[in-house]
């Protein structure tokens, strides 16, 4: 059963998919279901012994291009729709014992072209308003299949979180003719404090107003709204900035460090959004090296954030855990 249930007392959609209670949960590496299928033995996603990067549609989704009618009827105050849109999974590499960290520059920059490709394509599909790129990493953030892999969500609908950005940046740009995540680039680069690595096409910092520990932000210098709208050179910088900066949080303390990774972009629902500029978040739950931040009371029942340290305090440790050549 999957369908999307109206929270009006929040204004977002839930999407509920039960037959997600039955996906894979931490098999053994000699049966993961990412890894290449090898000669005599049992049949994994990818049929195939080798493989560079692959991509295919989830086999548990949360959403489905065909989706079943919903299951209960819906009212004025709390309808009810169909789960459409698609939800993938992206794998890095046929290599299970790795990590994005540990792949090369190259690797990345190819992974990015995937990106580009996949987001050109679930970008033209008319019952699409927004392609979500992320990656889970890490037992702390409920990964359920260790093998190196991303996401890709195309929703029906802007996600609440990303919506409520957007209204930010557009009324920042209706009073100042500016985009806001520019000026907040170039007043972090100004204060110097929270850049954490930089080069000539990117900027990785800890936001003044960072709700984790380690939170990075990494923005472009130049105001493009997605990723199709990079050229080589700029592609190649990312993979770069990227390789620099998950080295520097595996080296912070000394593990493979968990996180999620968010790529944000504009919407794909036909608007006009001049206001949006591309931007990669990444989200470790750690605070200390034995510690993790938890979504507690504050965070999850009023959806006010408690950082325990200062990025002008985490920004330089960060900063000097990633590697100045690659």
């Amino acid at each position: 059963m999957s369908e999307l249930r109206w929270n009006p007392l929040l204004g977002e959609w839930t999407i509920t998919a039960t037959h997600r209670q039955e996906r894979t949960f931490l098999p053994p590496a000699d049966y993961c279901p990412l890894c290449p299928t090898q000669p005599g033995a049992f049949e994994t996603e990818i049929p195939a012994a080798a493989f560079d990067i692959v991509v295919f549609e989830n086999r548990f989704p949360s959403l489905q291009a065909a989706p079943p009618a919903p299951t209960v009827t819906g009212s004025r105050l709390c309808p009810v729709r169909p789960a459409q849109g698609v939800c993938e999974v992206v794998v890095y590499t046929d290599r299970h014992a790795t990590t994005l960290a540990e792949e090369s520059v190259e690797r990345i920059r190819r992974l990015i072209l995937v990106w580009r490709d996949r987001f050109a394509e679930l970008s033209a599909r008319e019952d699409v308003a927004y392609v979500y790129i992320f990656e889970n990493k890490g037992e702390a953030i409920g990964v359920t299949l260790h093998h190196p892999h991303g996401q890709i969500y195309a929703y029906p609908f802007v996600p609440p979180r990303v919506a409520r950005k957007l209204a930010q940046a557009e009324a920042h740009w209706q009073r100042t003719g500016r985009d806001l995540l520019g000026d907040l680039l170039a007043e972090e680069l100004r204060d110097g404090r929270r850049i954490v690595c930089e080069n000539e096409a990117f900027v990785a910092f800890i936001p003044f107003f960072a709700r984790y520990p380690y939170e990075t932000l990494i923005v472009p210098r130049r105001g493009v709204a997605a990723i199709v709208d990079f050229d080589a050179v700029e592609r190649w910088r990312l993979a770069e900035m990227l390789k620099t900066l998950l080295v520097g949080y595996d080296r912070l303390f000394g593990f493979s460090l968990p996180y999620i990774m968010a790529l944000h972009q504009r919407p794909t629902d036909g608007g006009e959004y001049p206001y949006a500029r591309f931007h990669i978040e990444l989200l470790p739950p750690h605070r200390t090296a034995t510690k993790l931040k938890y979504l507690a009371g504050s965070e999850s029942g009023a959806g006010a954030f408690i950082n325990d340290t200062v990025p002008e305090e985490t920004a330089p440790r960060l900063r000097a855990a990633c590697p100045s050549a690659l």
